[in-house]
């Protein structure tokens, strides 16, 4: 396919690639920027466990590969942008309460099976474990994962909320018509050290702009 490699992002849902794309294939303008939207958690979907969330991701990264006719020496880095639903909280953080769904706080998750969802960020966490751990994808594409805290939208638009699938359309649309050609506006908002882990994002940053 040329000099041109590919990068891959892998998203949850459609409102995270309308936010992210054109900012990403702006700055990636020399090489291809593919989208993978699973759709949901795929941390948590169809059963996955620590031992299989891998095949899940090779799985996501073949589908992209037959679609395109791209061989795996194409595939520059793979990127997945996860979000963390408050997976890491303390347990006694979560509170039973008389909600319809899950809802998130700065500092506790209500819910009317706080159990579950103990359980739940158990099985979690642990395949995020994994996949921090897991530096390739199909043994020669780089892989990294990046946690959004709570998700996509408490980071970008400072709103820790249920968001309306309409809300997140809305929202994702205005973001990316605000950074549209402010690439390093962009990064210097993400970097801000009010939401993010610096030294952290620091390594991001050039596994993500730089290498």
């Amino acid at each position: 396919m040329g000099e041109k490699k590919v990068i891959v992002f892998i998203v949850e849902g459609r409102s995270d690639e309308a936010a992210l794309g054109s900012i990403m294939k702006e700055f990636f303008s020399n090489h291809e920027v593919q989208f993978i939207v699973v759709h949901g958690d795929i941390t948590l979907k169809d059963y996955v466990s620590v031992d299989t969330i891998r095949n899940k991701i090779n799985d996501q990264v073949d589908k992209i590969k037959n679609r395109y006719r791209y061989q795996y020496s194409d595939f520059l880095k793979i990127i997945h942008i996860v979000d963390t639903d408050g997976v890491y909280i303390p347990e006694s953080d979560i509170q039973q309460e008389d909600v319809e769904k899950v809802t998130y706080y700065i500092d506790h998750i209500a819910a009317k099976n706080p159990e579950a969802i103990r359980k739940r960020n158990k099985i979690k966490g642990d395949i995020l474990f994994k996949l921090r751990k897991t530096g390739k994808i199909h043994k020669t594409i780089p892989y990294k994962v990046y946690f959004n805290s709570c998700n996509l939208e408490h980071v970008l638009y400072g709103e820790l909320r249920n968001f309306t699938d309409e809300e997140k359309e809305e929202h994702s649309d205005a973001f990316a018509e605000e950074y549209e050609g402010k690439v390093d506006q962009f990064i210097a908002f993400i970097s801000d050290f009010n939401f993010s882990i610096i030294k952290i994002f620091r390594k991001a940053i050039a596994f993500l702009f730089l290498s």
